[in-house]
């Protein structure tokens, strides 16, 4: 019999490649769209082919997942990865790279959707939400690492070299599922989904994370944008893309350093007002964002940096600002994920994850859309002020439902 902890760092890996993968493939996807000329519709689609191919995925595999063994669905999913990677090597147009990208969102759906359920069901109910912390640590390292590497590793080698990495993590990450992961033999008839998603407690969290993912969504995909708009269009203009890297790293760093301390003081302390708090704060730092070239003026802070070159005041309290929604973030998403695991544990972990995957989703896809429109029509600032209010709204109605169902009390006893 395996320890559980070897099982757990075996699936700590697993979400590592799982996430290196796709960040890597994120970070190249402008030179994809160079090297193959997508205009217009095509190019949404290289961007949301994955995303659809994802939420299309979440049922069927939670489903499996729940009703069979969740290694060997794990398995198939890095094993579909391998073949992923290998397919990106031979695509020649548009459409393939399209093709490819969706079986690459159903891949890495049963690779992490399905790792983080194992995470999950190994963990102790009195540690759940460090463990899931220390898992979701992996997560972000692999996207500081992707981000930092994709480039590099493409501009030295070329695409063949990078396809070959990622085909050799997923490789390395089923190899150790498969000698170190147990078979799982929890056995969940019937159709979990529809008992979750009407469980009350589920109901409650839901009401927070529909409208918390229209906040995260925006704010995380406005603020390298903000840094690299022209002045004239509202943005700081920041012209180097490594400069920019420091400032999507900083929330990655914070978060990856935080998770498993404050998933511990959660477990500690009581999972539902790490929640509340976690939004909150998040809602705070997300509206001062645009007053980043105020403060740094008031502080009169430097404005030009070693390898950088010249950048505005604005750069470091931009970067500070992104470090601490990188810290609200951590002090939310593991109580927020323990909470989840809590309520499938026995009834179908996947599945509830699952159900917390697929209530994101409608606010991930409508958010930008919201975003682009105000960029262009009321000003990049008010994206901001909009992810904030999300995040704000988020927050209260847990509150609220939590103590009107639950009892004024819940939000201490959760």
């Amino acid at each position: 019999m395996t320890d559980t902890g070897k099982q757990l760092r075996a699936l700590y890996f697993t979400r590592f490649a799982s996430s290196f993968g796709l960040i890597t493939l994120l970070t190249l996807l402008s030179e994809f769209i160079e090297v193959l000329g997508a205009e217009g519709v095509i190019l949404g689609l290289f961007a949301t082919g994955l995303t659809f191919a994802q939420a299309v995925g979440i049922v069927p595999i939670s489903w499996a997942a729940d009703r069979y063994d969740k290694r060997t669905i794990l398995l198939g999913g890095l094993g579909m990865s391998v073949f992923v990677y290998l397919g990106f090597a031979f695509v020649g147009t548009s459409w393939q790279f399209i093709a490819v990208r969706a079986v690459q969102g159903i891949a890495a759906t049963a690779a992490g959707l399905i790792a983080l359920a194992l995470v999950g069901d190994l963990a102790r109910e009195s540690e759940r939400a460090t463990t899931i912390g220390t898992s979701n640590s992996w997560r972000f390292a692999a996207a500081i690492g992707g981000t930092f590497s994709a480039g590099i590793l493409y501009d030295s080698f070329g695409f063949d070299a990078v396809f070959t990495l990622l085909m050799l993590m997923a490789a390395a990450a089923f190899v150790v599922v498969w000698l170190w992961v147990e078979p799982d033999d929890t056995r969940i008839h019937g159709f979990p989904f529809t008992d979750l998603a009407l469980n009350k407690r589920i109901l409650t969290m839901t009401s927070f994370r529909a409208q918390y993912a229209v906040a995260v969504t925006l704010v995380r995909t406005w603020v390298p944008i903000y840094a690299g708009l022209e002045a004239a269009r509202g943005g700081l203009g920041f012209e180097a893309a490594t400069a920019i890297s420091v400032v999507i790293a900083a929330e990655k760093f914070t978060n990856m350093l935080c998770q498993p301390y404050t998933g511990g003081l959660s477990d500690r302390f009581g999972r539902a007002r790490f929640v509340f708090i976690g939004g909150l704060f998040y809602g705070t730092v997300a509206v001062v964002v645009p007053f980043t070239p105020a403060v740094g003026e008031a502080l009169a802070l430097p404005t030009t940096f070693p390898f950088l070159g010249t950048l505005s005041a604005a750069f470091i309290p931009l970067v500070a600002l992104n470090a601490l929604l990188g810290v609200a973030d951590s002090i939310r998403e593991p109580a927020s994920m323990a909470l989840f695991a809590d309520e499938g544990k026995g009834q179908g972990v996947a599945s509830s994850f699952g159900v917390r995957d697929l209530v994101w989703r409608p606010g991930s896809v409508l958010a930008p859309l919201a975003g682009g429109w105000m960029t262009s029509n009321v000003g990049i600032d008010y994206v901001f002020f909009l992810g904030g209010a999300f995040a704000f709204t988020g927050v209260f109605a847990f509150l609220g439902i939590l103590s009107y169902t639950h009892g004024r009390d819940a939000l201490a006893a959760w």
